[in-house]
């Protein structure tokens, strides 16, 4: 690729905050919220469905989700990562798998189409700075409240 190309495409990243994606992988189960234009009216659609495909990259950066719609008709949808219009990713579930690009899944339907879930098991110091947080979490929306429950003045006596 060029350098003329390269930088005006860093150049369009830099505008636009990047949608936060931690630990996405081929095999997830993720709902994608995506601004759809209809005429003069912008809504959300979210679609939902497995990470079949992930290219990285720059401003072309691309994941390719697969659902299957109504009437057990597959759905792939390819989204740009960096598009302005979307607005979330979020990852419901993670999948045990052990393939790039999960194309087979093409094939498949029904019970066969699924994957197994991958199970994560965490040490118990990752328990331990868990319940920490949540703690201290806990702390901090105890002293939001105080905060805004502050005295009148007045007792209701006369």
């Amino acid at each position: 690729m060029s350098e003329l190309v390269k930088s005006v495409a860093y150049g369009s990243m830099l505008d636009r905050p990047a949608v936060p994606i931690k630990d996405l992988r081929v095999g997830d189960t993720v709902k994608i919220n995506f601004r759809i234009v209809e005429g003069r009216n912008e809504r959300v659609q979210s679609f939902q469905g497995i990470v079949i495909r992930i290219r990285p990259g720059m401003a072309d950066a691309s994941i390719t989700v697969r659902r299957i719609g109504a009437n057990s008709i597959g759905v792939e949808r390819t989204f740009p990562l960096h598009s302005p219009r979307l607005e979330g990713v979020e990852v419901l579930r993670h999948g045990h798998v052990r393939r790039a690009n999960l194309y087979f899944l093409r094939e498949r339907t029904g019970k066969r189409a699924r994957l197994r879930e991958k199970r994560r098991y965490r040490t118990p110091t990752e328990v331990a700075a868990a319940e920490e947080a949540e703690l201290l979490e806990e702390g901090l929306e105890e002293e939001r409240v105080e905060a805004t429950d502050e005295p009148t003045g007045n007792d209701g006596e006369a």
